[in-house]
């Protein structure tokens, strides 16, 4: 299956923005059955500087500066991904989850190593007993890891409510726990911060997931979204992929643009300005696949 995908991003500012330096993540990731064909990135005004370089994670970032005053900026980036066949889903026979969190400050494999980082807090996830508690529900003692994750993702999309009007990029996950409604990005980050209170390993992916219309209903274009969901580290296997605000195995309907700590880390645009105040935001993303 050939993924092509539209993002566009508008900013609309109340006053002139005399200076902006910006960093965007919008190239997919290629991995093993998910291939980035190509990509385009489109910036309005035309920037006085543009850079690329992959990042500590190994995604690829767009770094641009904008010099003339403008009131506006639109940023569109277009892909075309192939996704190839069933991605990794979950392994039949997993170690229990307290050996898989015990294994990896003793672990000097080059995979184990990479994915340790991914146990602490970060600066918009932070561990507590309060999320070990609500874990461990799913984590009884010596229950395979895979087992209690599945588990755990299947509570938190049961418990949680999707409500795009409730948080926003800033908000917090003891917040959300609270008010029990947000987006994507609040069910990933709470599912981490569970998964780092018990000392695994998970990390934050961000992308795409293609929506299908009611039935009888036309296709919209620009109506989704871009997407979030969860990453975790099994000792023998490798990352497991899971999306916790559709109780998901992460499958070919998903597509990679990048991972990290958290949030910010792989925010789709995000940088510096001088002058603007007030300001819109609108996103469009047409995630379709390619015919023939």
């Amino acid at each position: 299956m050939i993924y092509r995908i539209v993002h566009r991003t508008t900013y609309k500012y109340k006053y002139p923005i005399a200076f902006g330096n910006h960093v965007a993540c919008l190239t997919p990731r290629s991995l093993e059955r998910h291939r980035c064909l190509w990509t385009d990135l489109r910036i309005t005004p035309r920037p006085s500087t543009r850079s690329e370089r992959v990042d500590y994670y190994g995604n690829q970032l767009s770094f641009f500066t904008i010099q003339e005053p403008h009131k506006q900026l639109v940023v569109e980036a277009r892909s075309e991904v192939e996704v190839d066949g069933e991605r990794r889903g979950i392994p039949e026979t997993s170690p229990a989850w307290e050996d898989a969190a015990g294994s990896l400050p003793e672990d000097h494999s080059s995979a184990a190593v990479e994915a340790y980082q991914f146990v602490f807090e970060s600066p918009r996830i932070k561990p507590s007993a309060e999320f070990a508690a609500y874990a461990q529900r799913s984590f009884t003692p010596r229950r395979p890891i895979a087992e209690a994750v599945l588990d755990l993702t299947g509570r938190i999309h049961r418990d949680f409510v999707f409500d795009a009007k409730t948080t926003t990029v800033r908000t917090p996950s003891e917040e959300f726990f609270r008010k029990r409604r947000g987006v994507c990005q609040d069910f990933a980050h709470l599912q981490i911060a569970c998964l780092r209170s018990l000392k695994l390993a998970a990390r934050y992916v961000s992308g795409y997931l293609r929506t299908y219309p009611p039935p009888g209903k036309p296709r919209l274009v620009g109506a989704d979204a871009s997407h979030a969901w969860v990453s975790v580290f099994c000792p023998g296997t490798g990352w497991m992929d899971l999306d916790p605000t559709n109780d998901l195995v992460v499958g070919n309907g998903h597509v990679t643009l990048g991972w990290g700590r958290d949030y910010g880390d792989v925010s789709p645009l995000r940088g510096l300005i001088l002058g603007g105040r007030d300001h819109t935001l609108k996103v469009s993303v047409d995630v379709a696949p390619v015919e023939g």
